[in-house]
């Protein structure tokens, strides 16, 4: 898709092109080392965060004291879109960076900013996310984990489950539940931990499609039991902590169709390619066959529907309009993205178990063959809210339609 671009923005996109081309970490570096879950830093992960920091290009809407040059929406959808396209993550500890830092420099105090904000900029402490649990995931104000404070420390019992990264982050933003006598979203607070802390048991969850020995794994369960914390690692007030939880959550919202689009697009090219190949029973290419043409054209209008929807809700972001698309483009891509590897799977037949993974040049991320790349992008469909809390925001919130 050709977009027309200001000056100015096709100035900053050429000199980022240029900055990254002579700084960023080479392909090899990061397969060689890669980080083994989303709270852990390689060895080329630090300095890298640390290179971008110094640019101004780490969280580039803030200022250069925290890692920024300030930049508009344009600027920033640009930096987005060639980070992505190069498969560069601005830090392994995602979660850190486009969540929990931005959420402590809006929210925190002098001293929280300077002892966990700026460390944290620096890949000097790595963060996990303390929401979903048993009972509380996708309905985080039902979460039950309890924080009492007992003089200058709160004491944290209760559980979280699939805590990204907990077994190599250095702290957790809680969200637990402070006040039970009032309305159940009216009693929650954030609470910064130390994950080292007495009390703190981590126990993986074990995934049906691996990991192997020295290979990515990030889920947990976490289980706090009489958690000691300092009473001035409160996050904002006390009971306001569902506030913090839209704000975490809306954090570069308006940004992350750039990747889904990205992915679905990569996933779609794989499709296509695989078209262009024989089949290894009969020689046939699958290019032939008018079906593979018919769900490939279709996989590539779904691909390039999302990259149009994107666009679309970012003018309107940027005329300070309501958005519905991102809400759309959170159930139609990581469905479109299901939908793309089944067709791969279905096309490759009984080979899709093979081990190999389908990635090659186009599809970087990948790493699985196409029957385990399908069976994870089920995993795609639950974070941020499920497809189906999905379709009942759109119902309600784009629709109109009343509650059932």
């Amino acid at each position: 898709m050709k977009l027309s671009w200001e000056p100015q923005t096709i100035a900053f996109r050429d000199e980022l092109c240029e900055w990254l081309d002579a700084h960023a970490p080479t392909r090899a570096e990061m397969q060689a080392e890669p980080a083994l879950s989303s709270a852990h830093y390689p060895s080329w992960a630090r300095p890298w965060q640390n290179r971008l920091f110094d640019a101004g290009l780490l969280i580039p809407g803030l200022g250069p004291e925290h890692g920024g040059r300030h930049l508009g929406a344009v600027e920033q959808l640009v930096y987005f879109e060639e980070l992505i396209s190069r498969s560069l993550p601005r830090s392994t500890n995602w979660q850190g960076i486009s969540i929990i830092i931005p959420s402590m420099l809006e929210h925190g105090t002098p001293e929280q900013i300077a002892s966990f904000a700026m460390p944290s900029l620096h890949a000097e402490r790595s963060w996990c996310l303390g929401m979903s649990e048993p009972n509380a995931g996708s309905d985080l104000a039902g979460l039950k984990t309890r924080a009492e404070q007992h003089g200058d420390v709160f004491v944290v019992n209760g559980q979280k489950i699939w805590t990204s990264g907990a077994q190599d982050a250095d702290m957790c933003m809680l969200f637990c539940r402070t006040d039970t006598t009032v309305a159940k979203h009216k009693g929650i607070s954030v609470l910064l931990v130390d994950m080292r802390a007495p009390g703190i048991e981590i126990r993986p969850i074990k995934e049906l499609l691996g990991p192997g020995p020295g290979e990515y794994q990030d889920l947990n369960e976490v289980f706090f039991t009489d958690v000691e914390v300092p009473a001035a690692n409160l996050l904002g007030p006390r009971n306001g902590g569902w506030a913090l939880t839209q704000a975490s959550l809306a954090h570069e919202r308006a940004m992350l169709w750039i990747q889904s689009s990205f992915f679905v697009n990569d996933a779609v090219t794989t499709l296509v390619e695989l078209g262009a190949r024989g089949s290894e029973l009969d020689g046939a290419r699958l290019g032939d066959d008018p079906r593979f043409r018919d769900v490939a054209a279709s996989r590539a209008i779904d691909a390039f529907a999302i990259r149009c929807m994107g666009y679309r809700g970012f003018a309107k972001f940027m005329a300070g309009k309501a958005t519905p698309e991102h809400s759309i483009l959170k159930l139609f891509s990581s469905e479109a993205m299901q939908q793309t590897l089944l067709a791969g799977m279905e096309a490759v037949g009984a080979q899709a178990v093979d081990t190999d993974p389908i990635g090659g040049p186009t599809m970087r991320w990948i790493t699985r063959s196409w029957g385990g790349a399908y069976l994870g992008s089920f995993g795609g469909t639950i974070p941020g809210g499920t497809s189906e809390i999905q379709r009942n925001i759109i119902a309600e919130r784009v629709l109109g339609l009343p509650r059932r």
